[in-house]
C-alpha cells in the first residue's frame, strides 16, 4: 500500500512539473521577468530549469527514478525560491498579477510542504531509508 500512495502523489506532482517545465518553452515571457537580474540571461535560465522541471518530473512519476528525482527536485524548487524572493521582494508580477503579502505568505508555506513531500517521496531527511 506505501508503494501504491507513493506512485500516485509522485504521479500527482510529476504532472504539474512536466506542464509547467513545457510552459517555460511556451511562453519564456512570463517566466523571463522572475529571473534575479544578477543572473543575467533570463531566458537561458527560463529554458534550463524547464528542461530540468520536464526530465526530473518524469522521473518521479517512474519509480525507478523516483529518488533520485525528488532528491534533485527538492535542490531545483529551493534554487526557484529565488525567483519566488525576487518576485515578492521587487513587487513583480506573473502573468500580469502581482501577489499581496498574504498571497507571498501562502505560496512560501505551499512551498514548504512541496519541499517536504518531495523529501518523502525521495526517502531523504526524517523519511531516509535505513538499511538492516
Amino acid at each position: 500500500m506505501h508503494q501504491v500512495i507513493r506512485n500516485v502523489v509522485g504521479l500527482a506532482l510529476g504532472i504539474p512539473f512536466i506542464w509547467i517545465g513545457i510552459r517555460h518553452f511556451q511562453s519564456t515571457e512570463l517566466f523571463n521577468p522572475i529571473v534575479p537580474s544578477y543572473l543575467g540571461w533570463p531566458s537561458f535560465w527560463t529554458l534550463v530549469s524547464g528542461a530540468i522541471e520536464i526530465a526530473l518530473g518524469i522521473g518521479i512519476v517512474i519509480p525507478r527514478w523516483r529518488r533520485l528525482s525528488s532528491r534533485a527536485l527538492f535542490v531545483l524548487v529551493i534554487l526557484m525560491s529565488l525567483a519566488n524572493l525576487n518576485m515578492w521582494v521587487n513587487n513583480i508580477p506573473f502573468n500580469g498579477t502581482v501577489l499581496s503579502t498574504t498571497g507571498h505568505v501562502v505560496r512560501w508555506v505551499l512551498q514548504f510542504i512541496l519541499l517536504a513531500t518531495l523529501l518523502w517521496l525521495g526517502e531523504a531527511g526524517p523519511w531516509r531509508r535505513t538499511v538492516a
